[in-house]
């Protein structure tokens, strides 16, 4: 007896969460259609040159079979140098921030002296032991043990930079991983739609599809304009229109993307973790006649190994891990306050960071990449900009915002840490009361990389905060 018809017409509903075991997981890699997310392609950019050339030689696996939708092509050429970007802005946040925490150990260091010395000379008048104490931790002495610590961090941070392995003013024609990418896929990328098409894909992802949550895409509704809030809709819709021209039927189609946010995955729930959404496959199936599969890096990667036979150490496995929690790592209580330390650690909610950056007229395509950017080195960046918006009134926050503790620049006699810039950096024209400001070092690199006339916009931002700041705490 065939299986009734409730069961057959909701069968991408009944069926259990793919999993790493399942019976025809092989066939998708062995006989399928291979699409890559941007963010996958981009990840090759965040790892070190070893593991990446381990990734490069284990995709090599599967040539022949991968196809790329155009929407994930023309991402991935106009991503990639700001994520090169913002990799170098990392390593010289990290380079700053050790130095900051080494500094807050010397005056820890002398803070415990103090206080012990204190005590020796109220109920022991052991000046003697005093004296000794002094000479022990003396700042001379401090600064010679911290220093050891020091030139190792540095040797760590100078390491990946090296491991990386990419020069960040190579001319595009020179880097090696667009040269790797386009050999690898050859002729298997998809054609540009064209704009009757591209308009009549917009409108039913605007007006049909995003108000009533269907899937993918939805959660990127409230992006600046509707080419960009549809990206994952246009890449859906190219590959099922690229899947149903081919001659052949009931093929299967494996999707490796990072992106596990509500518009692919459904919430989790009490007696369930969260699946890609049934309606996927459903409508893949119906339109196109294709089986789906949905995996992240990290279990495509594995996949690859365990059917393909590639070669894939554990230190690889490690950072694909890595990099790939990267991308979904987000503020979930709005009581949180994001600071300097934690910026790196949480994406900001979507379309946030564009929202501040439209705020304030930044106008340069840099900047603007940097706003948009996926890439967790350009978080510091980000959250800056949502928070000091916020602060000085330049936007509404929206509900639930997280707060932000992070300023660029810092009006006082001393500065906030010993890494920190003396205004007198920047020219009288540049900038007001020079003589008593403070730089923060991530904001000169900021500067540094920001066309002129958004770095205007940048340092009146960082002095307005700067003077609210003095203010609210007279």
């Amino acid at each position: 007896m065939s299986d009734p018809v409730l069961l057959k017409r909701f069968a991408a509903w009944l069926q259990p969460q793919p999993s790493a075991e399942d019976a025809e997981r092989s066939t998708y890699f062995q006989d399928g259609i291979i699409v890559l997310d941007t963010n996958v392609l981009l990840s090759l950019y965040e790892y070190t040159e070893t593991s990446r050339e381990a990734v490069l030689s284990a995709l090599e696996r599967t040539a022949g079979r991968l196809w790329m939708p155009y929407q994930v092509g023309l991402e991935f050429v106009r991503g990639r140098r700001s994520t090169l970007e913002s990799r170098k802005r990392a390593l010289a946040e990290a380079a700053s921030e050790v130095n900051k925490k080494l500094m807050a150990a010397r005056r820890a260091v002398a803070e415990a002296k103090s206080l012990v010395c204190f005590q020796l000379d109220k109920y022991g008048r052991a000046h003697e032991e005093i004296a000794e104490l002094e000479a022990f931790a003396a700042d001379s002495a401090v600064d010679a043990d911290l220093d050891r610590y020091r030139q190792e961090f540095k040797r760590h941070l100078d390491m990946l930079k090296t491991n990386h392995g990419l020069a960040l003013n190579s001319s595009d024609a020179d880097d090696p991983i667009l040269l790797r990418i386009a050999e690898l896929y050859a002729g298997g990328i998809g054609q540009q739609p064209d704009d009757v098409t591209l308009r009549r894909r917009l409108e039913e992802a605007t007006s049909f599809r995003f108000p009533n949550k269907i899937p993918p895409g939805f959660s990127d509704a409230d992006k600046d304009t509707p080419l960009k809030s549809a990206g994952d809709f246009l890449l859906w819709e190219e590959l099922i229109e690229h899947v149903s021209q081919l001659p052949q039927t009931g093929c299967h189609v494996l999707f490796v993307s990072n992106d596990t946010k509500e518009d692919w995955y459904e919430p989790e729930s009490r007696i369930s973790s969260s699946r890609p959404w049934p309606s996927l496959f459903n409508e893949l199936k119906r339109r196109a006649g294709a089986d789906l599969r949905i995996e992240t890096p990290v279990d495509f990667y594995g996949g690859i190994k365990e059917f393909l036979d590639a070669e894939l150490a554990e230190d690889t496995y490690a950072e694909i891990e890595r990099v790939s929690e990267a991308f979904h790592a987000r503020v979930s209580d709005p009581r949180v306050v994001v600071t300097e330390e934690t910026a790196p650690r949480f994406d900001p909610p979507e379309g946030m960071a564009l929202a501040a950056f439209e705020s304030v007229g930044l106008a340069s395509s840099t900047l603007r990449a940097a706003a948009e950017s996926a890439s967790p080195s350009q978080r510091m960046f980000q959250w800056w900009l949502i928070g000091v918006t916020a602060q000085l009134g330049r936007r509404a926050p929206r509900d639930a915002e997280p707060s932000v503790d992070i300023t660029a620049a810092a009006r006082s006699s001393e500065p906030p840490s010993q890494d920190w810039m003396p205004g007198t950096v920047l020219s009288p024209g540049e900038w007001l009361h020079r003589d008593s400001s403070w730089i923060a070092p991530w904001f000169m690199d900021l500067l540094e990389s920001a066309p002129q006339k958004d770095r205007a916009v940048l340092r009146r931002l960082a002095a307005q905060q700067a003077e609210d700041n003095r203010r609210s705490g007279d």
